[in-house]
């Protein structure tokens, strides 16, 4: 060990991530010493790692973390996660950040202080590439002042925020791919919320729990979208035809709009989700080229509609990977078997029920015959804890029909995900 460069041992200690255990290993000798104080380059505080966090005076946690950033030089990432810990000193948090700054390309930062900290003013025009911030306030943005011209990652988790202060911050990042927004806490100046947000290089956007009555997103090289857990009145996406993954799970929305952004889409992921099947079907069928359509829980809005298989086979040529629940309504499955064509390039094929029947084996049979080619099934149920003799039997009357049925399909892997 005593061979090893001083370089590499500041690599090892980077890796163990957790400030503590960083602390103890590098009080294996004089050498590792030297590599933590010289050679470190990543850090991390949270509260959830070690209990003594938490049982720590705030003063006396200041104090200890303020020690461990001041002897180490040249930090490029650093982790100040405190969920349960009471407010620090806004100083104190500012010359961490001072400290760190002119090294930093990543920062993950929840702590919540008095008075609050401007961490855009402190890092701003800096080398940050990937900034996580939680429950903080961002107030009066002003992009040619707090410019991050580095910046390619961009995650606000439980941020107060207002949709103008927002798109200048998109702005104040010409070279950001990558925007995540959880939770946020829009502060409008009229009564209707309304967000607007643009940016020519964004690719990956993540949207979870908010509430907007308009929410339209500019971005022209967008590729994934993913909405979750959200109430919209309207959603609107400008783009370029970019897009190639589209996920909503679990969102309310009165108007989708995804324009002309579809023809480049390989996978659409939608659980959760009530929708109109001729509106929807017409707003992806130009996806020529998606390769997995996943349709999950979803509720259509007329009870009399049925998803044509027949119609998925002929208009999505490449889609090799398929996955539907199974919804029983009076009598009728919701994803019909009509038609001669075939699904000949799906490979995988997902099916799940919620209330099992003894009509599902018959459905799995029948979506077994349209895809010739398939190599993995993958059956997904809903299993109660407390279950009535007859629900029993028809469970053990499932899993011997497919059991039957499965022998005909000798090449076929076959998978059970029961929760």
């Amino acid at each position: 060990m005593e061979h090893l460069p001083v370089e590499v041992i500041g690599n090892i200690l980077s890796r163990l991530g957790g400030a503590r255990d960083v602390v103890i290993a590098s009080a294996t000798c004089r050498k590792w010493r030297e590599a933590w104080r010289k050679h470190l380059h990543t850090l991390s505080f949270n509260s959830n790692d070690w209990h003594v966090y938490q049982d720590l005076t705030t003063s006396r946690l200041e104090i200890l973390i303020t020690q461990t950033i001041f002897q180490t030089t040249g930090l490029q990432g650093l982790s100040i996660l405190m969920d349960d810990v009471d407010e620090f000193s806004a100083s104190t948090v500012i010359a961490w950040l001072m400290y760190t700054r002119e090294t930093l390309h990543r920062l993950i930062y929840n702590v919540r202080t008095t008075p609050n900290v401007n961490i855009l003013e402190i890092c701003g025009r800096q080398k940050m590439e990937i900034l996580e911030l939680s429950h903080n306030s961002i107030t009066g943005v002003e992009p040619n002042f707090q410019r991050f011209p580095c910046l390619k990652s961009l995650s606000l988790s439980y941020v107060s925020i207002s949709a103008l202060d927002l798109n200048l911050l998109l702005t104040a990042c010409p070279k950001i791919e990558t925007l995540e927004l959880i939770n946020p806490e829009i502060a409008m100046s009229d009564a209707q919320v309304t967000v607007e947000l643009s940016s020519p290089t964004l690719k990956r956007v993540y949207v979870e729990a908010i509430s907007l009555d308009k929410f339209i997103l500019e971005a022209d090289s967008i590729e994934c979208l993913h909405l979750k857990d959200c109430a919209l009145e309207l959603f609107e996406l400008i783009g370029k035809g970019t897009l190639k993954h589209f996920k909503i799970d679990d969102v309310s929305v009165i108007h989708l709009d995804i324009g002309d952004t579809v023809d480049n889409l390989e996978i659409i992921d939608v659980s959760n989700f009530t929708i109109m099947w001729p509106k929807f079907y017409q707003m992806i069928s130009k996806s020529s080229k998606l390769t997995k359509l996943r349709l999950w829980d979803v509720v259509f809005d007329d009870e009399d509609e049925i998803v044509d298989l027949e119609t998925i086979a002929v208009c999505f040529p490449h889609l090799s990977h398929l996955a539907l629940s199974y919804d029983l309504r009076d009598g009728v499955v919701n994803y019909g078997l009509q038609g001669s064509s075939h699904l000949e390039n799906v490979f995988v094929l997902e099916l799940g029920w919620t209330i099992i029947n003894d009509l599902f084996s018959h459905w799995v049979e029948g979506l077994l015959k349209l895809c010739p080619n398939l190599r993995k099934l993958v059956i997904h149920g809903v299993v109660s804890e407390a279950k009535s003799h007859e629900e029993c039997q028809m469970l053990a009357n499932f899993t011997s029909s497919i059991v039957q049925l499965m022998r005909k399909y000798m090449h076929v892997d076959v998978q059970f995900d029961y929760e």
